[in-house]
C-alpha cells in the first residue's frame, strides 16, 4: 500500500529529469540525507508540479476534514457544545491545515530524495548496496572536501577509499 502511494506523489506532483545525477551531486546529496537535512531538488534533477501539489492537497484536506467535521458535528450535536469550543476548534483545524502542508511538502521531498538517490547509487555504486555503503560513502565524501581532492578525481578516490576500507576490515 505505501509503495502505490509513493508511485502516485512520485508520478504526479514531481517531474523528475532523464538526465543523470552527476556523482559528485550524489554524494553531496547522499551526505545531507544522512543529516536529515532538505536536499536542493536541482542536485537530483527534479522539481514540484505545484498546481497539482496544492490540488492533491486540497483532496487530501477535504477528505480528512469532511470526516473530521463529520464525527465533530455528532459529538456536538449530543453533548449541546457551546460555539465559542466550535470557533476554538475551527481555528486549530485552520492553522493545521497550513502548518500541514509544509509538512506535507517535507515529507514528500524527502520521499523523492531518497528514491532518486537509490537510483543513482545503483547507477554509481552498483556493487555496493545503499543501505551498507551509504554512510561509509559520507565519511569518504568529506575526507575527500577536507583534502580538497578536484571534481576530476573524486570518483577515483572515493572508489579507492571504499575498497581500501573494505580489504582492511577483511
Amino acid at each position: 500500500m505505501m509503495e502505490k502511494i509513493k508511485q502516485f506523489i512520485f508520478k504526479n506532483l514531481f517531474v523528475v529529469s532523464k538526465q543523470p545525477v552527476l556523482f559528485r551531486d550524489l554524494l553531496e546529496a547522499n551526505c545531507l540525507y544522512n543529516e536529515g537535512m532538505l536536499i536542493d531538488p536541482a542536485k537530483l534533477n527534479f522539481r514540484y508540479r505545484n498546481r497539482r501539489f496544492y490540488a492533491i492537497y486540497a483532496l487530501l484536506c477535504f477528505v480528512v476534514l469532511a470526516l473530521l467535521v463529520w464525527i465533530l458535528h455528532i459529538l456536538f450535536s449530543k453533548f449541546e457544545a457551546d460555539l465559542h469550543i466550535s470557533v476554538i476548534i475551527t481555528v486549530i483545524l485552520t492553522a493545521c491545515v497550513f502548518i500541514g502542508f509544509d509538512y506535507f511538502r517535507i515529507w514528500t521531498r524527502r520521499l523523492i530524495s531518497l528514491e532518486l538517490i537509490r537510483d543513482a547509487w545503483k547507477v554509481h555504486f552498483p556493487y555496493f548496496p545503499y543501505e551498507k555503503y551509504s554512510q561509509k560513502i559520507e565519511i569518504i565524501y568529506n575526507e575527500a572536501m577536507k583534502h580538497e581532492v578536484s571534481r576530476k578525481d573524486l570518483e577515483k578516490y572515493v572508489l579507492d577509499k571504499l575498497v581500501h576500507s573494505i580489504s582492511s576490515n577483511k
